[in-house]
């Protein structure tokens, strides 16, 4: 059998011989039907979302009502209204008691703010969560906040949305990657749904769960999102969630004050993110099981609730009363202070809740406590403090900025925002490692880079890397005298076999010459006879190389032979070596400085 037959056609854009092979399809993006397919897919993935949110904020209106107020109802409050006496401690513990037990017998994965778990479960663990994550989560989240767990819906609904998504994704045969884009595209769903911020879903899509930046994962992720904002009016509201009503100038004093904005904020994110986990150090030290650390952590949160109810629960009131400057300096000062510990005890416990609205309610209360004596009033700069508290913390500026935006409606005041987050995502990657997501992963050994560039090997051709015209043996060889050649004359690892076209049929390697050696049976016959069965990987002259790398995964080879696609002949052979020197070539471009 020839090898040419057996050469894998889709792997790098080759297709069979005789004749040469096919040129490959090069183009700036990559995409097929299977896009379109996925797009599909994710309308029920943005409706998942969007009844996950649903339920979500009922549950947590019903135990909130249930617990604070002895009242049936969905509708959401604040549990500082009826925060007096003992009850302010016991109703806290009681819930993170029920929370322990859910995790320790239903699922460990229900603990902390679900964005740590998602990343992970993307990235290890091909894209699949359980049913059990799907039902336990959303409960677990609703009991912590209702009970007065000082903690948002957002950690929560990403962590069911994506559920959704990816329980849905595997009741079908798709990839890892697919079921990546689906579990991507429920958890942003669900986000679009609470907040009303579909800008901002799909970029934290993208800078904190996807990454890759490719339009078979970008075009579901805005398909669900949509769907889930034309859900959002029935089942939630609609409008901006927190609607502001001062208007910001965009002049150079207010720019450059934002830049002071964001640098505040960014140093307060690196101190809280330092301490979040030295306060989680701190619990795995203490000698009981984990079960109980969120209900002793709840005995921090019921007596900062006696000092200040508002620090209780979710805090989208107080949110709104930062963003709209109702608040009073003192006040500003307390929930500051307060917010910041009872939530990072409760979260260093390991109980259940997301971080976002804590994370805006510390870098608004930041904001506005400066932003009394700054031009344009406390409730703007909060808006800007929020953005630099959310970018510094989870490394998302321009999530963080255009989200504050969609949530007030405060569009004119984006370059602000994005001031302020690009001022605090500088600070945080020069102070601190990791993010406040994925220092907790990486204390399960495992290591993540956010940084998105372009693979060097996909910015070079075939032609650029490949060892042009090399020594070729021809295929009517007898074994015999190929043996003697690789013991007094060959200086290579592996020579191309090739016809009397010069088109190649075989690769013969310094490993075949030695198998000969040991089996004088193998010395009869030619090479073309010899090397028949096995397959011949090849590319042709305009192949990007990490189609190659792909090519050599695949067939398990070091070498690629490289044709010429208008008549198949040899040009040319690719080896591992030749790829690493284009790696060798982006390396100097980072590394070595000089002037123009």
């Amino acid at each position: 059998m020839n090898r040419n037959a057996t050469v894998p056609a889709r792997v790098a854009g080759q297709g069979a011989l005789p004749g040469a092979p096919n040129r490959p399809r090069l183009a700036d993006h990559n995409a097929d039907i299977r896009m379109v397919l996925l797009s599909l897919m994710a309308v029920a993935t943005g409706t998942g979302g969007a009844l996950s949110a649903w339920v979500l904020l009922h549950l947590i209106g019903l135990v909130t009502n249930g617990l604070w107020y002895h009242r049936w109802s969905w509708a959401m409050t604040s549990p500082g209204g009826a925060a007096t006496g003992p009850l302010t401690v016991l109703i806290p513990v009681a819930g993170s008691l029920i929370i322990g037990v859910m995790a320790r017998y239903g699922s460990d994965k229900i603990r902390g703010h679900g964005i740590p778990e998602a990343i992970e479960a993307i990235l290890y663990g091909e894209s699949k969560l359980s049913l059990k994550v799907a039902v336990l989560k959303p409960i677990s989240s609703a009991i912590s906040i209702g009970s007065g767990g000082p903690f948002g819906a957002e950690g929560p609904i990403i962590m069911t949305g994506g559920a959704i998504g990816s329980l849905f994704a595997q009741r079908f045969q798709l990839s890892a990657a697919e079921r990546k884009t689906l579990l991507v595209a429920g958890a942003a769903a669900g986000m679009t749904a609470i907040f009303g911020t579909p800008f901002a879903a799909v970029l934290l899509a993208v800078e904190v769960l996807l990454f890759e930046w490719k339009p078979r994962s970008f075009v579901p992720v805005v398909t669900s999102v949509i769907v889930a904002f034309a859900w959002r009016p029935l089942l939630v509201g609609s409008g901006p969630l927190f609607p502001a009503g001062w208007h910001l100038d965009a002049s150079a004093l207010s720019l450059a004050i934002a830049v002071g904005v964001g640098a505040l904020s960014g140093l307060l994110a690196c101190l809280i993110s330092k301490a979040l986990y030295l306060i989680e150090d701190g619990f795995h030290r203490l000698p009981v099981h984990w079960m109980w650390w969120p209900a002793i952590g709840s005995v921090v949160v019921g007596l900062g609730g006696l000092v200040e109810p508002r620090v209780l629960g979710a805090g989208y009131d107080t949110i709104n009363a930062l963003v709209n400057g109702s608040l009073l300096l003192d006040a500003m000062l307390l929930i500051l202070v307060v917010k910041a510990i009872v939530w990072l005890a409760a979260l260093g416990s390991g109980t259940s809740g997301g971080i976002l609205a804590p994370l805006l309610i510390i870098g608004g209360a930041a904001g506005a406590v400066v932003g009394l004596w700054l031009p344009g009033g406390s409730g703007a700069w909060a808006m800007i403090g929020m953005a630099g508290m959310m970018s510094a913390s989870m490394r998302a500026p321009l999530t963080s900025a255009l989200f504050v935006a969609e949530l007030t409606g405060r569009f004119d005041a984006l370059p602000h925002a994005l001031v302020g987050s690009g001022t605090a995502f500088a600070l945080a990657v020069l102070l601190l490692r990791r993010s406040i997501l994925t220092e907790k992963i990486s204390r399960r050994g495992r290591h993540i880079s956010q940084e998105f560039t372009v693979d060097p090997l996909a910015l070079s051709l075939a032609r650029d890397v490949m060892t042009a015209d090399p020594v070729t043996l021809p295929a009517d060889l007898p074994v015999a005298e190929a043996l003697v050649f690789f013991e007094r004359e060959a200086r290579h690892r592996s020579y191309p076999v090739v016809d009397e076209d010069l088109h190649p049929v075989a690769l013969v390697s310094r490993a075949d010459a030695l198998k000969w050696r040991q089996d004088p049976e193998a010395l009869v016959g030619t090479l073309r006879e010899t090397l028949s069965d096995v397959s011949l990987p090849m590319v042709t002259l305009d192949t990007p190389s990490d189609a190659i790398a792909n090519l050599m995964i695949a067939e398990n080879s070091g070498r690629v032979c490289v044709v010429n696609p208008e008549d198949g002949r040899i040009a040319g052979i690719v080896a591992r070596r030749d790829l690493l020197r284009s790696r060798a070539v982006a390396l100097q471009g980072e590394r070595e400085r000089s002037r123009g």
